[in-house]
C-alpha cells in the first residue's frame, strides 16, 4: 500500500528526470510514510523515456507512464493520477522548478484535514510576461468563480485520492481543479512554496496555452452559471429572440411583399427560442432530480455525494 503518490508529467525534458528523481529522493530521505514516483512521458521526442526509464530500473519506487503522442500537460497528469495507488496525489512539475523539499508540509496539511493543499510561488523566477499573464488569469478567475486561489498555474499541489480521482480534466483543466473543487466544499490551503529558475530544457509555456486558458474561463463560468440556475440563466436571451421572432411575423403580416421571407423568418426565430426554453426547463429537471436546485448544482452535488471530503 502506498500513502502518497507524486505524479510528474515530463515532456522533452532529458536532462532533467535523473535530476528531478535525485531532488525528490533527497528531499523525501527521511519521509515517514511511502511514496511512490509516477512519470508520465508526454510523447517527448528526446530521450526523456529512455532517462525515466533507467530511473525506473534502480528505483522500484518509480513508474512510467508512457504517450504515443503529445496531448498536453493535462492530458498527462490525468492519466498519472489515475495510474496513481497512493492515498494523497501530489502533483508536480518535470522541469525542476518546483522544490520537492515542500512535499512534506503539503502532505502534512492533508493529515490535518485539508482536501487540498495548493503552492504558493510568491518569488517566481521566469518571465516577466508569464508572471503578468498568470496573475491577470488569477484575478479573472477569483472573478468570476468566486473563489481565490493565489496561484492557480503552480502545479504543486496536493490532493486526497478520492476527491482528485472523481473530477474530469480537459484543456487546461488542471489549473481550476482547486476553484472548482472549493466551490464543492473541499477544505483548501494555500501555502507559499520555493520556486526556481529553470537550469535545463525549454519552456512549454506560449501564447496558446494563454489562449487555452482564456476559453477555459468562459466555458467553465458559463458551465457553472447554467447549473446554478438553470431557467435563470438565459431567460435575457430567450426573451430578446422571442421578441424578434415576434417583430419578424409582424413585419410579415403588415409588411406587403417581404411578407414570405418575414415570416420565415420570425418562425426561426420563435423555434431557436422554444428550443432554448427546452433546453433550460431540461437542465432545471436535472438539477431538482440531483437535490440540487439552490446549491452549487449537479458538479457540486457529485462531488459532495460521491466524495467524502475530509475524515
Amino acid at each position: 500500500m502506498v500513502d502518497v503518490s507524486i505524479v510528474v508529467p515530463l515532456y522533452n525534458e532529458e536532462d532533467n528526470v535523473q535530476l528531478l528523481h535525485e531532488a525528490i529522493s533527497n528531499a523525501l530521505a527521511d519521509f515517514r510514510p511511502s511514496y511512490e514516483v509516477v512519470l508520465v512521458d508526454d510523447g517527448s521526442r528526446d530521450a526523456t523515456f529512455v532517462r525515466a526509464a533507467e530511473v525506473a530500473e534502480r528505483d522500484g519506487r518509480v513508474r512510467i507512464v508512457k504517450f504515443r503522442g503529445n496531448y498536453g500537460q493535462t492530458a498527462a497528469m490525468a492519466a498519472g493520477i489515475q495510474n496513481a495507488r497512493g492515498d494523497i496525489i501530489v502533483t508536480m512539475d518535470g522541469d525542476l522548478q518546483n522544490d520537492p523539499l515542500d512535499i512534506p508540509r503539503m502532505v502534512e496539511l492533508i493529515h490535518a484535514g485539508h482536501d487540498i493543499v495548493v503552492g504558493w510561488r510568491r518569488k517566481r523566477q521566469d518571465g516577466g510576461l508569464r508572471v503578468f499573464v498568470s496573475k491577470c488569469a488569477n484575478r479573472i478567475m477569483a472573478r468570476l468563480m468566486g473563489v481565490a486561489v493565489r496561484d492557480s498555474g503552480c502545479s504543486l499541489k496536493a490532493f486526497r485520492s478520492m476527491l482528485i480521482k472523481q473530477l474530469p480534466m480537459y484543456g487546461e483543466m488542471h489549473r481550476f481543479i482547486p476553484a472548482l473543487s472549493r466551490l464543492a466544499g473541499a477544505r483548501l490551503a494555500q501555502i507559499e512554496v520555493r520556486h526556481h529558475p529553470r537550469q535545463f530544457g525549454v519552456s512549454k509555456y506560449g501564447f496558446s496555452r494563454i489562449y487555452k486558458v482564456m476559453l477555459d474561463i468562459v466555458s467553465i463560468r458559463i458551465l457553472l452559471s447554467f447549473v446554478r440556475r438553470p431557467m435563470a440563466w438565459p431567460r435575457h436571451m430567450i426573451v430578446g429572440i422571442t421578441l424578434l421572432g415576434l417583430l419578424s411575423v409582424a413585419a410579415a403580416v403588415w409588411g406587403g411583399g417581404l411578407a414570405l421571407p418575414m415570416l420565415a423568418i420570425g418562425v426561426l426565430w420563435l423555434s431557436l427560442a422554444l428550443f432554448l426554453l427546452g433546453w433550460a426547463v431540461i437542465g432545471q429537471m436535472l438539477a431538482s432530480l440531483t437535490g440540487n436546485v439552490s446549491g452549487f448544482a449537479s458538479l457540486g452535488a457529485k462531488l459532495s455525494a460521491q466524495i467524502k471530503l475530509g475524515d
